[in-house]
C-alpha cells in the first residue's frame, strides 16, 4: 500500500497533508505524483472531479519550484473563478511547513484587474489562472511567464466546454517550448486531442483512472417516473421526507432553474438558484450561503455547476436527465465526495427512459426505481 512518502513526497509536505486530513493517496495520487516528480514530462490524466486531482499535480508542481528564484515557475489554467481560488487555497495549505516560502497568486474575472496585477508585482512563483483574464495579462504586459517550466490545464474538456479554446491555444503558443505540460480532463473529445497532438509530446505518459469507475462507486443511482404536471410536486414531496438534508437540484435550462427556484421558495424551502447569465457578486452570494449551510438547496443549470464542491450534500437531484453524458456524471459527482455515500435521483417523463437506458449503459452504473 503506497503512503505519500513511498511516492517521494517531502516531509514537510506530508505533515501539512496530515493535518488536512489527507492520510492516505488516492489511485489518481498514488499513479501520477511518482511521474510527475521524477521526471520533466507531458502528462495526460484521465479523472473525475473529486479524485483527488489537485493534489496529484499540485504537491509535484510545488516540488519542482526553486523558492529563491524570483519568477513564475508553474502555471494552472482552470475553467471557473471557484476552482481557481480552490486550488490555490489548497496548494497554500500543502506549504505550511516549508522552510522556504513558495508565492502563489490567483488570476480570474470578477475582479478588478490593477489588484491582481499590484499582487503580481511581489513575488510569485506559481499563477493559478483562469483563461481570459490570463489573456488580458499577458495583453497588458503585466505578467511575465518567460520561466515557467509547467503548465497545468485542469478539468480541460470544462474549459473548453465553456468556450475557452482561442485562449488556450493562445496561451500554450505563448509560453515557451521549454516547458511540460500536463493535463487533466474528466473526457478525451477531438478538442483535446487536438491540444494534445499540437502542443504535446506524442509519448506522454497516460494516467486513466478505471474508466467504469469513471462515476463515484459511493452514488446510488435511482429513478422515479413521474408527468410534466406531477414533477414539481413530487420533487417537493421528496424534499420534505428528507427535511434535515442538504443537495442540489440539476434544471437543463435557465427559465426552468427560475421557476423550480419561484415555486420551491413559494413552499417555504430555503434555497437558491445559480444560472449563467448571474453578475460574479450574485453567484459568489448564493454560493457563501449554500456553503456556510444557509441555504439548504442549491438549484443549477449545468453550465453554472462548474466548480461547485460542497461538503456532506446528501443528494443530487436531476429536474430533467442532461443533455450530455459527462453532465450526468459532472452532476452526480457533486455528492459523495470524500468517501461518503450519497444519492442521484433522476425525474424521468415517460418518453425518458430510452435516455436512461443509455446512461446506464454507457457509464456502467445501476439505476433503481423509487416510489416517491
Amino acid at each position: 500500500m503506497a503512503s505519500f512518502s513511498t511516492l517521494g513526497i517531502s516531509k514537510n509536505y506530508i505533515k501539512s497533508l496530515q493535518e488536512i486530513g489527507i492520510k492516505k493517496p488516492t489511485e489518481i495520487q498514488e499513479q501520477t505524483i511518482p511521474v510527475l516528480l521524477n521526471a520533466k514530462t507531458d502528462f495526460i490524466g484521465l479523472a473525475q472531479t473529486g479524485t483527488g486531482k489537485t493534489a496529484a499535480f499540485g504537491l509535484p508542481l510545488l516540488h519542482h519550484v526553486d523558492p529563491k528564484k524570483d519568477v513564475i515557475q508553474g502555471l494552472i489554467l482552470s475553467p471557473t473563478r471557484e476552482l481557481v481560488q480552490q486550488i490555490k487555497k489548497q496548494l497554500f495549505k500543502f506549504t505550511k511547513y516549508n522552510t522556504d516560502k513558495i508565492f502563489l497568486e490567483a488570476v480570474y474575472g470578477g475582479e478588478k484587474i490593477d489588484r491582481q496585477i499590484g499582487n503580481l508585482k511581489r513575488t510569485t512563483h506559481i499563477v493559478v489562472a483562469t483563461p481570459g483574464r490570463l489573456i488580458d495579462l499577458i495583453e497588458r504586459g503585466e505578467i511575465n511567464l518567460k520561466n515557467v517550466k509547467t503548465i497545468v490545464l485542469d478539468e480541460a474538456d470544462e474549459m473548453l466546454n465553456m468556450g475557452f479554446k482561442q485562449d488556450i491555444n493562445r496561451i500554450l503558443r505563448y509560453i515557451s517550448s521549454e516547458k511540460n505540460t500536463w493535463l487533466f480532463s474528466a473526457t478525451m473529445p477531438d478538442e483535446i486531442k487536438k491540444i494534445i497532438k499540437t502542443y504535446m509530446n506524442i509519448n506522454a505518459p497516460r494516467v486513466e483512472i478505471d474508466k467504469n469507475s469513471r462515476v463515484n462507486a459511493n452514488i446510488r443511482h435511482q429513478f422515479a417516473k413521474t408527468t410534466i404536471k406531477e414533477k414539481t410536486g413530487a420533487i417537493i414531496g421528496f424534499l420534505e421526507n428528507r427535511s434535515n438534508e442538504r443537495g442540489i437540484i440539476f434544471c437543463r435550462t435557465k427559465a426552468g432553474a427560475q421557476n423550480l427556484s419561484h415555486q420551491l421558495q413559494e413552499e417555504g424551502f430555503s434555497v437558491g438558484a445559480l444560472e449563467g447569465d448571474m453578475q460574479q457578486k450574485e453567484r459568489d452570494k448564493v454560493m457563501r450561503a449554500f456553503k456556510n449551510e444557509s441555504l439548504q438547496y442549491l438549484i443549477s443549470t449545468d453550465v453554472s455547476a462548474r466548480g461547485i464542491d460542497v461538503k456532506d450534500l446528501n443528494f443530487v437531484i436531476h429536474h430533467q436527465l442532461p443533455e450530455q453524458l459527462e453532465y450526468y456524471t459532472h452532476r452526480s459527482g457533486r455528492t459523495a465526495r470524500a468517501g461518503k455515500t450519497g444519492v442521484s435521483l433522476a425525474f424521468v417523463l415517460p418518453y425518458e427512459t430510452e435516455r436512461l437506458h443509455e446512461i446506464q449503459k454507457e457509464l456502467n452504473i445501476k439505476f433503481t426505481e423509487v416510489k416517491l
